[in-house]
């Protein structure tokens, strides 16, 4: 028997409209934890990098550090890396987070700590001079100044999380990355399609957000420009 002519789904074409209307549902809830998986994994990353390149940009000795072991853990595969901390979180989101989150350590500690570094020095005397303590400088003057950096850095971790989750699919928390998994074992042309741009959507719509958010936040970059 041939399909009908007007059936997508049973020819396994890769662009089929019936796919998205019949799915949608699963397809909005893949979605829906694709972000909480991303969101939740920079935003813990961000916390944890904020401080660690202050330390690298307060301390000379914990800088080489600080940057180092970031460097090491990036260049651990995905598939490695889950499972060193398999016997920590189990076959959990957790795990998925937590990986996202060593990964994204290394964009965001760099960017961070050369926004701090690119900081007058001149502007630093000047706070001082105004009797700025070492808190008060740190987030009035110096923070502030190396947002741009730290913005950048933001956007290029936030997009490679949107990528990375779908490697959670092994542990079966990758949100799209599950759609993309199991279409690809049964071959389902447009289930891995459709999964495959909405990631990309999702990362480009992120992308564009924080773009944003950094021009509001950076009046003075666009003067400047």
């Amino acid at each position: 028997m041939t399909a009908p002519p007007d059936d997508c789904l049973a020819r396994n074409e890769w662009i089929c409209g019936a796919y998205f209307s019949s799915r949608r549902e699963i397809l909005m809830d893949a979605m829906l934890q694709h972000l909480q998986l991303t969101a939740a994994s920079v935003a813990i990353a961000l916390l944890l990098a904020v401080p660690l390149a202050v330390a690298a940009r307060r301390w000379r000795l914990a800088a080489g550090p600080v940057l180092g072991l970031t460097t090491i853990l990036y260049t651990i595969p995905s598939l490695a890396m889950f499972s060193l901390l398999l016997p920590l979180y189990g076959l959990s989101a957790a795990l998925v987070i937590a990986g996202l989150v060593l990964y994204s350590l290394t964009l965001l500690v760099r960017n961070i700590l050369a926004g701090l570094r690119a900081v007058p020095e001149e502007t630093r005397q000047a706070a001082r001079g105004m009797g700025y303590g070492p808190l008060r400088l740190l987030i009035a003057v110096e923070l502030p100044l190396a947002l741009p950096a730290a913005m950048a850095g933001l956007r290029i971790a936030t997009v490679s999380a949107v990528s990375l989750v779908t490697i959670g699919a092994i542990v079966g928390h990758g949100g799209l990355g599950n759609l993309i998994y199991s279409g690809m074992n049964t071959y389902f042309r447009a289930q891995v399609l459709t999964a495959s741009v909405l990631c990309v959507v999702i990362a480009v719509a992120a992308d564009l957000l924080l773009l944003g958010a950094a021009r509001l936040l950076t009046p003075w970059t666009r003067r400047r420009a």
